[in-house]
């Protein structure tokens, strides 16, 4: 009875449509602007936020220890010139450093220039670079490290640690604005690289690559629609349609302060796909309503009617298995749950309330003609209507066979999985051709600089000869027995510079030596009296999960090596944040799928009191998620942040399929067809819509195959697999299942069956 009641809601609402469907139009479109609004209101992110918390011990130990206090957000400029010591080239150093440090937000500069001055003027009493290039010397220091070749030279920009994104961006454009007035001698190259220069050339390419992958991602829909959704009239309605559900989504982010990420690029992909089908499926019944039904305000109110709930039904599960996006861990992947939540709903309205009432208009001013499709045989049924019928047909006659081969394969494929691989370097997911990857690659090889790991130690008096005894046994131990850790570098080697090789006995000795110390050399090791930092030089080869269990191996040997009484160590730094999604993306990622079985087998369960009508959907795709995995394996694919959301969109789109299949097949066994009959006329009167809807999907997902970034390339390619399987699933593993308990419990009632 709940089921009826539900319908004639429907109804009532199919009524109300069918009456204003002009007042209705009006009021979305007014909602337009609205959203527009909205939409100028979202901002990018690509920072350490997008993949820690800032509620956790990493993001703490990173911004708020590291930058705050010892670390700073650098630019490095790689100059480059056949003489990098040239008076030429050193002058118009010179000449950059003034503008330079006249930006604000700049906190200090460090470069090879200075020096050579300082050393001029105490040979000659002139603060300036000598002319002839005789007379210019380098004094001994830490400046060696400026100089890794005779051809090239490094200039460092230090920016205080606390400062926003934004103004970062701002300061790297005004680098690049001095640059160009400086006018470098002819020969002379100066690029502009380093982490920050990176983070931020790769946020413009996310948002430079975004319009013309919704652009492509549309133009392969309406191919789509053109090859697959013949013999429907407006057959482009539906791209119209998930277009405004897409800008109501774009204004809901804005006013959700929902930023847009790299994993998000794939979300606009989904929504076309499952915008889509929402359109399709009214459309689609709305058509078979016209041929049979005697009025338009009867075919209209009986497609509201039925396709409404179903569609609705679909929708929420979809969403649950969504939601499970929203457990992670990680910061971009719940956006990305958060999109795909508000984009649906979105597409959905945008469906009833846009894509019916212009449906209707369009039907009474453009009236359609008789034909006998009512009348249709099967031998009248296009290609695909073919082979959906003998792919039913085949399940439902075979169901032992086929659930058992899909069985298997499943649970080779979830085997399969567990041995594959983690992915977390951002490094990898860019175009590799992007001018900040290219620079920043030869920054490090032309430096022969690895990565960096960072031990803090906080304690009471970091002049204490302890705490130097213990980071030299430390940093001896971890460099000796640590094959993928190269050299630790601490304010150790200038202490013991000063004193003959050794540590100082005393605190007023140490005290001393600091003082005797260059103030920019103490401020990359020491803050105040409380910390003292040594760097790691690791591997910068080392995978995600190689550097995650080295970073393990060194908090182990923190232990061994216990700190003196009264102090802590800390070991942060911008890897130590990305290994920390490494187990988002492995046990995460089997969680939030486990939870989004569940979430979706209680929300049909809650909804149809039906065990059966809730495991079937379920069990169809969940064969899917162990393909999946199969696919994943075989193909040589590695887990992603992007890729860790599979699972719940296997359980999102694919559900979605199932269950319009299993409303329509109830619908058909309500008119008293046997399971078997029932099923077959399911899958023939749906089955193009819901290909339609799938291929749609693969074709939308086949736009980031165009993408530059790997990660999306690699995501569009194992979605469009999926998104095959899952149909695959609906129409072979569903309908043998469906029917086989649905018979079985119908014998146990005395019922006969066929």
């Amino acid at each position: 009875m709940g089921g009826k009641t539900i319908k004639d809601k429907f109804e009532t609402l199919g009524f109300f449509i069918e009456k204003r469907p002009i007042i209705i139009l009006i009021i979305a479109f007014l909602f337009i602007s609205v959203a527009f609004l909205g939409a100028q209101q979202i901002g990018m992110s690509s920072g350490t936020e997008t993949y820690v918390d800032k509620d956790t011990k990493v993001y703490q130990d990173y911004e708020n220890l590291y930058l705050r206090y010892l670390g700073s957000h650098s630019i490095v400029l790689m100059i480059e010139d056949e003489d990098v010591k040239s008076p030429a080239v050193l002058k118009a150093i010179d000449r950059l450093d003034k503008q330079v440090l006249q930006i604000p937000g700049v906190s200090e500069t460090t470069h090879i220039a200075d020096p050579i001055k300082k050393a001029n003027y105490v040979k000659t009493g002139k603060m300036e670079i000598p002319d002839n290039r005789d007379e210019i010397q380098l004094p001994d220091g830490s400046f060696e490290s400026l100089l890794p070749d005779s051809t090239h030279t490094l200039y460092r920009i230090q920016i205080s640690g606390d400062i926003n994104d934004d103004k970062i961006e701002q300061i790297v454009v005004e680098t690049r604005e001095s640059i160009s007035r400086t006018n470098f001698p002819p020969g002379t190259s100066v690029i502009v690289t380093g982490e920050e220069d990176f983070s931020i050339e790769m946020e413009n390419a996310i948002r430079e690559v975004m319009p013309p992958l919704m652009a492509i991602s549309l133009f392969l829909i309406i191919i789509a629609l053109y090859l697959i959704f013949g013999g429907v009239r407006w057959r482009i309605l539906p791209v119209f349609t998930v277009g405004l559900g897409i800008i109501y989504t774009f204004g809901s982010m804005g006013y959700l302060d929902i930023p847009m990420t790299m994993v998000s690029m794939a979300a606009f992909p989904i929504l076309i796909g499952l915008g889509i089908d929402y359109t399709i499926q009214f459309q689609n019944r709305l058509e078979e309503e016209l041929s049979i039904q005697s009025s338009e305000t009867d075919a209209v109110v009986e497609t509201v009617k039925h396709t409404a709930p179903a569609v609705l039904i679909a929708l929420g599960i979809s969403s649950l298995g969504f939601v499970s996006l929203l457990t992670s861990s990680v910061p971009m992947i719940r956006d990305f749950g958060k999109m795909l939540f508000i984009g649906t709903a979105m597409c959905y309205l945008a469906a009833q309330f846009i894509g019916v009432p212009l449906l209707h208009i369009l039907n009474r001013k453009f009236k359609k003609k008789s034909s006998n499709k009512s009348e249709s045989k099967p031998d009248d049924f296009n290609a695909i209507e073919r082979l959906m019928d003998k792919a039913t047909t085949f399940s439902v006659r075979r169901p032992v066979p086929v659930l058992v081969i899909g069985g298997i394969l499943c649970i080779s494929g979830i085997y399969a999985d567990m041995s594959v691989s983690v992915q977390t370097d951002e490094k990898e997911f860019v175009p590799q051709d992007l001018d900040a990857l290219i620079n920043i690659d030869n920054f490090y090889k032309i430096t022969e600089s690895g990565e960096n790991l960072h031990l803090i130690v906080q304690t009471d008096d970091n002049t204490d000869p302890e705490i130097l005894e213990w980071m030299d046994e430390f940093s001896t131990h971890v460099v000796d027995s640590r094959g993928q850790v190269y050299e630790s570098e601490s304010i150790l080697s200038a202490v013991k510079s000063r004193n003959s090789g050794t540590i100082p006995d005393s605190s007023q000795k140490v005290e001393e030596i600091y003082s005797s110390i260059p103030q920019n050399q103490k401020d990359r090791y020491l803050y105040g009296n409380s910390m003292v930092m040594m760097n790691l030089e690791v591997d910068k080869d080392l995978d995600g999960e190689s550097l995650g269990n080295l970073v393990e191996q060194i908090k182990g040997d923190i232990k061994w090596f216990q700190v003196p009484a009264g102090s802590e160590v800390t070991i942060t730094g911008n890897n130590v944040v990305f290994t920390a999604i490494i187990d988002a993306l492995t046990t995460g990622r089997v969680a939030m799928t486990l939870l989004g079985v569940f979430l979706i087998f209680v929300g049909l369960l809650f909804v149809y009191r039906d065990w059966l009508k809730a495991l079937a959907p379920v069990v169809t795709m969940v064969m899917v998620i162990g393909w999946a995995g199969g696919v994943m394996y075989y193909s040589d694919l590695k887990y992603t942040p992007m890729t860790a959301t599979l699972g719940a969109m296997i359980l999102g789109i694919g559900t979605e399929y199932a269950i319009h299949l299993m409303e329509r097949y109830y619908e058909e066994k309500a008119k008293g067809a046997a399971p078997l009959e029932a099923m077959k006329e399911s899958s023939m009167k749906i089955g193009k819509a819901i290909t339609t809807s799938g291929f749609t999907t693969i074709f939308g997902f086949s736009a980031l195959l165009s993408s530059p970034f790997l990660i999306n390339r690699n995501f569009g390619m194992i979605t469009v697999l999926i998104v095959l399987l899952a149909l695959v699933s609906a129409f072979v593993i569903f309908p043998a299942f469906m029917t086989s308990l649905d018979r079985a419990r119908e014998k146990r009632r005395g019922r006969s069956v066929s």
